[in-house]
């Protein structure tokens, strides 16, 4: 099966023929569709009063939590797609890994995986580890109606950076020490985690999401030729895992212009583009067959609204030509976003795009 047939799950909540999807697809649309990675959070006033006191991993096992942070940049907005409220340690915290997601620093490992013996942490993950998931994605496809939802998890490197560091990490040392000095270790804690990601994919798949987003953060921080031996075959295993529901499959990283044709080469529909480079450029490291999602710099949105207006025709002029074009920010919305903002860039691509 591939996106472009006609899910179950999608034909009964009406979203096939939505703009996301159908640019997902490469077919016409009637405007430019519009999402935001990072669109349901901290940027909103309404956000930091229903998480007030909760912490952020609690808060993701809260289903009517996830419901209302969920629809509230689709109701202030109107952007084109709702993106799943979680995290992308989830599946990890739920196979019962000792971490937690600390104010200001990030996702802190309690006991880093650094040795064969560590990698006994990684159990695989079981639907009913991640219940409120499925109660989550449920509610919201019931609230959503047209409007699809994304789900999300973290791709393999990306965890394995986290699990392996211990934490955050700018230079990722122990990370690619274990990469170049145990291949084998690496592998098989890459390939563990790709079953992991699938699982959690599948859940929210299962349960009703219309896509799925494979966010790969941290990539950037390899050479292309580092990436295709030692991290492409775990991102592969994810998107052949879920190949066969239909759903546009999405691959996001940062920093990751010199791996954009590798990205799309391990199996997704949809390649995320970062704001360093063009997306006619994009295009041509891509290849033919793919749609692309993105880019304006999210800085871009504190400058005045002529700006922002102009910032985001250049993105438009660049994307004339593609097969299908999917208008995000090259990255997430920064936390001190004027909501207006946001709002502002929706119209207006929708206005300078309608068909």
């Amino acid at each position: 099966m591939s996106a472009n047939d006609r899910p179950t799950g999608q034909q009964q909540t009406g979203t096939y023929d939505s703009a996301f999807l159908k640019a997902c697809r490469r077919e016409p649309v009637p405007h430019t569709p519009v999402w935001f990675m990072r669109q349901a959070g901290r940027s909103l006033p309404e956000y930091r009063k229903v998480r007030e006191g909760t912490a952020m991993l609690e808060s993701c096992m809260m289903p009517e939590l996830v419901t209302e942070i969920t629809l509230q940049p689709v109701r202030r907005h109107g952007v084109d797609a709702a993106i799943y409220f979680s995290d992308i340690v989830v599946p990890l915290k739920a196979i019962g890994i000792d971490l937690d997601i600390k104010p200001g620093v990030g996702p802190v490992v309690e006991k880093p995986i650094r040795t064969r013996a560590d990698l006994e942490q990684l159990r695989a993950l079981e639907p009913g580890d991640v219940t409120y998931v499925t109660e989550a994605v449920r509610m919201l496809v019931g609230e959503l109606g047209s409007t699809p939802l994304i789900g999300f998890a973290g791709a393999p490197f990306t965890l394995a950076s986290y699990l392996v560091e211990g934490g955050p990490s700018r230079n990722h040392e122990h990370t690619k020490a274990m990469m170049y000095g145990d291949p084998q270790l690496w592998a098989d804690l890459l390939d563990r985690l790709a079953g992991i990601t699938s699982a959690f994919l599948k859940v929210q798949i299962e349960a009703g999401a219309s896509a799925v987003q494979l966010f790969d953060s941290w990539v950037g921080a390899l050479a292309p030729a580092d990436y295709r031996r030692s991290v492409m075959p775990a991102s592969a295993k994810v998107f052949e895992a879920v190949s066969g529901y239909g759903v546009p499959r999405i691959h996001f990283g940062v920093g990751t212009g010199e791996l954009l044709g590798l990205m799309g080469e391990a199996g997704a529909d949809v390649v995320g583009v970062d704001w360093r480079v063009p997306m006619d450029e994009a295009a041509r490291r891509v290849g033919s067959g793919k749609t692309l999602q993105g880019n304006i710099d999210p800085a871009v949105l504190f400058a005045p609204r002529e700006a922002v207006r102009t910032k985001a025709r250049e993105v438009l002029d660049a994307a004339a030509g593609l097969e299908g074009h999917i208008f995000n920010l090259g990255h997430g919305v920064l936390p001190n976003t004027d909501p207006a903002a946001l709002t502002h860039l929706v119209e207006y691509v929708h206005e300078q795009t309608a068909r």
